[in-house]
């Protein structure tokens, strides 16, 4: 199946609103980060392409582990991180010398590019791509349009 990105936006932006909950995936119900990326791929796929174990708010912290990331090369294609889309994912490192475990995906670009997360505390919104949150960026990646 063939995937626009207008498709990836157009999914992401129903999102909008569903509140932060950990672990969760559901539209309207609950969610957090990578629960909008697996809610999405769902919308467009049809089903995850792996199962997902349960995790801890944490991640993979104390070990030290880039889950999130390696899973991100198993299932997106990885791209220059100065060469943003609207539908690309970026992954976040939310503090120097930790693990990278927050996602997004990039709503516009241009002058005042922005990006839809969800956010403990805040649910499922849009906010500009900052530069506190650009240099928190650590990898881009884009879903396998053709290959879905």
């Amino acid at each position: 199946m063939t995937v626009r990105r207008q498709d990836i936006l157009d999914e992401v932006r129903s999102w909008l609103g569903t509140p932060y909950v950990h672990q969760a995936s559901v539209k309207g119900a609950g969610t957090d980060c990578l629960g909008l990326l697996r809610g999405v791929w769902r919308a467009l796929a049809g089903c995850e392409p792996e199962a997902v174990p349960t995790y801890s708010m944490d991640w993979s912290e104390p070990q030290g582990e880039e889950r999130l990331w390696d899973a991100a090369r198993r299932h997106l294609i990885e791209k220059n991180l100065n060469d943003l889309s609207a539908g690309d994912v970026l992954l976040f490192r939310m503090r120097d010398g930790r693990v990278a475990k927050h996602l997004g995906i990039i709503s516009q670009t241009g002058p005042v590019p922005r990006f839809i997360h969800a956010y403990s505390g805040y649910g499922v919104v849009e906010n500009a791509l900052s530069d506190p949150w650009r240099r928190r960026a650590v990898a881009c990646f884009e879903f396998p349009l053709e290959d879905i």
